[in-house]
């Protein structure tokens, strides 16, 4: 799974082709609840803010959020079918967590994964526009994971889903009826790296920069 995430550098230096709110802050530990920048496939080419935590737009209530979405599954699962097929996102990260266990130790260690060209990326995600009881609307999303590459796999057994920048048009075409499966295979591992990190990032409160600074074990 994908549970913490950074976006540290601006995505508007990068994603030339997208609008961006005006003001950008530095992000270090972003967790599930928590608003992230994403682009819709509304059209607008635009990025705003979703709740991290997808919620069905036909849910009663708050008790089917997510945080992630199985790349295998999405087709099947009354959760997300409906948003595979209309509402794809680009969710905008530098890096992510994720968390290795150790044999003879019962704590996880987190490691932090990224381009080796320390260029942002983006996740695949679906996103929702849920009516709430009360009548307020929620934008909330997900992050699409898949098997991992050679690099994540030997920290965790799943890693988000990361579409090659050739295929964001592909990715955020309402229209597309095209298998969209094979852009959610395992990112290239030659163009990724890792190391471990303290265990700041184990609370959402930390979001400093010394989440991501490397660690010796």
């Amino acid at each position: 799974m994908c549970g913490r995430f950074t976006l540290t550098a601006n995505p508007a230096d990068y994603f030339g082709n997208f609008d961006f709110p005006p003001i950008f802050a530095p992000r270090f530990n972003i967790a599930p609840s928590q608003p992230l920048l994403a682009i819709p496939n509304d059209g607008r080419n635009t990025a705003t803010f979703f709740l991290w935590g997808f919620i069905p737009s036909w849910a009663k209530n708050e008790k089917f959020r997510s945080i992630n979405a199985r790349a295998e599954t999405l087709a099947e699962k009354p959760s997300f079918k409906g948003a595979y097929k209309y509402r794809r996102c680009l969710i905008l990260a530098d890096g992510f967590y994720e968390w290795q266990k150790t044999a003879g130790q019962k704590t996880k260690v987190p490691h932090y994964i990224f381009m080796k060209s320390r260029q942002p990326f983006a996740f695949a995600g679906l996103w929702s526009d849920w009516e709430s009881p009360d009548g307020s609307r929620v934008k909330t999303c997900v992050i699409i994971t898949t098997e991992p590459n050679d690099t994540v796999a030997p920290i965790h057994k799943r890693m988000p889903a990361i579409v090659p920048p050739r295929f964001y048009r592909q990715w955020l075409d309402p229209k597309a009826r095209t298998d969209l499966a094979p852009l959610l295979a395992p990112y290239s591992s030659d163009k990724m790296d890792a190391y471990p990190v303290s265990d700041l990032v184990n609370n959402a409160e930390n979001d400093r920069a010394e989440c991501v600074v490397p660690q010796i074990f």
